[in-house]
């Protein structure tokens, strides 16, 4: 990340977060369990959000933690979590970058879902290297629609992405708002900071992504809210505007209120710490 740490990024978008944000594959947990060997060894989610990751792999660990440092992300894990019944999950406050000062143990598996381009990258790669088990697994975990195959849709139109970006432009200008500034990402590819690290270059796994995915407009709007640079603090007395604007724009585009959402495959790099 270019710019200082900002608790305010996030705000406001944790309630919408499980309901906006597109699913990853099914096969998304079975792999991370398989590929780590979790049974019975520990987890550590960075990013964890309102819980998606964490929570879907419990049930294959002996105890997950899910580290975030959005308090409203926390609550919607925990709440999450009791939804789901899952009580082997563990939620802290903190950054990637508060690793070593968190005491939290070593752990088969660390995962980053779309979380760890907030990072200081090769940094925080060096430390979860040193929280893994020998033949410990990191993955980062992302949806990627370019170049993948684009699967036959079951017939509502997709989400006009494009359109919904020139309507924030609209309404918060064209430069990237992020808590109470801008921020600027870096755009080399994971796999070349991962390699300047004792990790080495990981390799990609792609798993079919979810093809069936119908949302409403609502869902669609919650999608909306749930990106750092569409929170709803952002818009200020403007967001009841901007909120009828979205609408009244997808309803033009779909009059039965229903979107095709296909973000892409899965994919996952895999990165692992040598065995002894």
């Amino acid at each position: 990340m270019t710019t200082p740490y900002d608790p305010t990024i996030f705000r406001g978008t944790a309630t919408f977060y499980l309901r906006g944000r597109p699913p990853y594959s099914r096969a998304l947990p079975e792999f991370l369990a398989r590929e780590a060997k979790i049974e019975g060894r520990r987890v550590l989610d960075v990013g964890c959000g309102p819980g998606t990751v964490a929570v879907d792999l419990a049930p294959f660990a002996a105890e997950v933690v899910g580290l975030d440092p959005d308090a409203e992300m926390l609550a919607e894990a925990a709440r999450h979590a009791g939804r789901r019944g899952v009580t082997n999950v563990r939620w802290l406050s903190g950054r990637a970058e508060d690793i070593p000062t968190l005491d939290l143990g070593r752990f088969a598996l660390v995962t980053f879902a779309q979380s760890f381009h907030w990072t200081d990258r090769q940094a925080v790669a060096e430390l979860v290297y040193d929280l893994l088990e020998p033949g410990g697994v990191l993955a980062l975990i992302g949806h990627e629609a370019d170049g993948r195959p684009r699967p036959e849709g079951p017939g509502s139109p997709p989400i006009p992405h494009e359109a919904i970006r020139d309507l924030i432009t609209r309404y918060l200008g064209p430069e990237r708002r992020a808590g109470q500034g801008t921020v600027v990402l870096s755009t080399e590819r994971f796999e070349e900071a991962l390699s300047r690290t004792r990790f080495g270059r990981p390799a990609p796994v792609y798993l079919d992504g979810r093809a069936d995915l119908v949302q409403s407009v609502d869902d669609v709007m919650a999608n909306v809210h749930s990106m750092s640079y569409a929170a709803t603090p952002l818009f200020g007395d403007r967001l009841e505007a901007f909120d009828a604007a979205l609408r009244a724009l997808l309803l033009s585009m779909s009059p039965d209120g229903t979107f095709w959402d296909w973000p892409g495959d899965t994919w996952v790099l895999i990165a692992r710490k040598r065995r002894l």
